[in-house]
């Protein structure tokens, strides 16, 4: 199972590389559960990690954010994955499936769709709806996670039996199937339980909460517990 920090600048990528961390994720927290980084900050991030681990970029949710544009600047910098979410878009499936068509002809960075678990909350598809989407398009993944930040956590949200059950529905095909969302090192065994391929986070590796700054010695920490080591 894999370790995904979720950092905002140059700085932050040198501790989540030297804590171990798995994948990083470029990623701007004041901008939303998905707030895409600036370019200029992408290619920081990038250069910075240059090849020590994967880089994914969160690149926003299609109805609020260029994703396109977003795409356009992941893949200048190689990225190995995009995010792209879906608050916003109940109901409206189909238009959804089009903005992500438009996305995938302009990186080729693997397509993870993310799926919120206070979806009714956020106006956000269904996590069904985000599963059929992924079946559609071919993603490369799908990520369980939290559209408010402010509001409770997954583990909150969905009991261990909800949360394997994700995971095994989100899992056809051989996609990836990450798991975040205000997670704790505390709930680690949970998503290992649940049989996920990458535990994201943000929070959790920082120093002073989500909108802190990243901690090597706390990445560390989360890589030991996440392999149980």
């Amino acid at each position: 199972m894999r370790l995904l920090v979720s950092v905002r600048n140059a700085s932050e990528a040198v501790a989540a590389v030297a804590g171990g961390a798995d994948i990083v994720d470029a990623k701007e927290p004041s901008n939303g559960p998905l707030g895409r980084v600036s370019p200029a900050a992408l290619v920081s991030i990038a250069s910075t990690v240059a090849g020590s681990a994967p880089v994914s970029a969160a690149l926003g949710d299609v109805c609020r954010d260029d994703i396109v544009r977003g795409a356009h600047e992941a893949m200048r910098v190689q990225a190995a994955f995009v995010k792209v979410g879906f608050a916003g878009m109940r109901g409206r499936r189909d238009a959804a499936a089009g903005a992500l068509a438009a996305a995938t002809a302009s990186t080729t960075a693997g397509l993870v769709l993310v799926a919120y678990a206070d979806y009714e909350k956020s106006g956000a598809l269904s996590p069904d709806d985000v599963i059929a989407l992924a079946d559609c398009c071919g993603a490369a993944g799908v990520l369980i996670d939290t559209c408010d930040k402010c509001g409770p956590g997954l583990t909150t949200l969905l009991t261990s039996e909800s949360l394997r059950s994700f995971v095994a529905r989100a899992g056809g095909s051989g996609r990836l199937v990450a798991v975040a969302g205000s997670l704790t090192i505390d709930d680690l065994d949970r998503v290992h339980d649940a049989g996920a391929d990458i535990a994201g986070v943000r929070g959790a590796a920082c120093d002073n909460g989500r909108d802190g700054v990243v901690s090597e010695s706390r990445v560390r920490a989360l890589g030991r517990a996440l392999r149980r080591d």
